[in-house]
């Protein structure tokens, strides 16, 4: 099943996906490295992280909930989508919650801060390994005609042709 957000030939919520995921999980780290040495400033650069990443999740969701709504109904994907979509934005709004405490004093945020982060963080592990069973073993927003030897995307080529060892299709 294609994609129906794409951008140069290419799904839109794969490549966003990578910044939230990436930021908020890099302000986890943070955090511990924070709790071991007690730099202050390391835990405001969480603090900011986790601000980046939530906006960077918010841009993301729409992208996959176009995909998700074009997703048959009554499929194992469509099941696996919804679990996705749903633990994300848990995700979000325990990142969220995170910021919020943090607000006050993000060079010394308090344990529950920090609990919504790792939690938000363990939960992340898991609806991401979602998305890549929906991308990976279902096939959703891979080009149906998707092979080894596809023309590029930006060919304008459907990609169940074959590119030849010169680079014409075949």
């Amino acid at each position: 099943m294609e994609s129906r957000a794409k951008l140069f030939g290419h799904p839109v919520h794969p490549i966003l996906i990578v910044f939230p995921l990436g930021l908020l999980a890099t302000s986890v780290i943070f955090d511990v490295i924070y709790l071991v040495t007690g730099h202050a400033y390391l835990s405001e650069v969480a603090y900011w992280m986790i601000v980046a990443g939530i906006l960077g999740g918010v841009v993301a969701a729409p992208f996959g909930l176009i995909d998700w709504l074009a997703i048959p109904g009554g499929t194992r994907a469509r099941r696996i989508g919804a679990l996705h979509g749903m633990g994300n934005v848990v995700v979000l709004l325990l990142f969220a919650l995170s910021w919020y405490m943090r607000a006050s004093a993000a060079m010394a945020p308090g344990t529950f801060a920090y609990v919504g982060a790792f939690l938000g963080a363990g939960l992340a592990l898991l609806t991401g390994w979602l998305g890549g069973e929906l991308v990976d073993r279902l096939g959703v927003g891979v080009d149906s005609g998707a092979h080894l030897d596809a023309p590029s995307s930006l060919s304008g080529r459907p990609a169940h042709e074959r590119i030849s060892a010169r680079g014409r299709g075949r």
